[in-house]
């Protein structure tokens, strides 16, 4: 009867066993499919991160040329804008200081012939009485002199425009004109009359203001 119920222990302590391992097995399982599912949800959620991290590395990247752009172009426009302030004092003075000297001469001319008519004459001797009552005609005046006229001094020989300084254009400051010579536009002749190939140079520049004038302000210089 002992050895009979013995048997029947050990039959419910293996069947207790088998469960359990049978359990344990479905619990590993389930655990493996968890950490399977949180990888895969890991990954789905690095994956938009990192392209999120990628566009916005690329978007810094294209504000800041554009910036550095837009900071060259304003550099540009300054030092032109400055270049033509330059050049229209200077062309301002030539002339100031021409009419001051016209004028300056105009007054010496004017002084010169006012001081010829002050000088004081000669008084003309009375005539002696005749005999016979008759008098001798009067002296005439000498003819006053006129002023000599003076000859205006010779215009100066114009100077030859260098033709590789490519500020003399209109609109083309340093900077610009740096970059043109670094592109092949030595000459304000390739301005002027630009052969396919300048043409396809200068096209480069066409967002500096006054490009589409380059070439009528090269060819009044040439």
């Amino acid at each position: 009867m002992a050895k009979k119920a013995k048997q029947n222990v050990d039959k419910i302590v293996k069947k207790v066993n088998k469960e359990f391992e049978k359990t344990s097995a479905q619990i590993e399982g389930l655990v493996n499919d968890a950490l399977k599912q949180f990888d895969s949800l890991q990954n789905q959620v690095q994956e938009p991160v990192r392209k999120l991290l990628k566009e916005i590395d690329e978007l810094r990247d294209r504000e800041m040329k554009r910036f550095h752009e837009e900071f060259e172009r304003r550099l540009d426009e300054f030092h032109e804008l400055q270049s033509s302030i330059l050049e229209r004092l200077g062309v301002a003075s030539k002339e100031t200081g021409k009419e001051v000297k016209k004028l300056t001469d105009e007054v010496s001319k004017e002084a010169g012939s006012a001081a010829k008519k002050a000088a004081p004459k000669k008084a003309a001797k009375p005539a002696a009485k005749s005999k016979a009552s008759t008098s001798k005609p009067a002296a005439k005046k000498p003819a006053a002199k006129k002023p000599v006229a003076r000859k205006a001094p010779a215009a100066k020989a114009a100077k030859p425009v260098d033709k590789s300084d490519l500020t003399l254009v209109k609109g083309i400051g340093p900077a610009t004109a740096k970059k043109m010579k670094d592109a092949g536009i030595t000459s304000i002749d390739q301005i002027a009359n630009p052969s396919a190939a300048d043409q396809e140079k200068l096209k480069a520049f066409s967002n500096v203001k006054g490009y589409s004038q380059f070439t009528a302000e090269a060819k009044k210089i040439s």
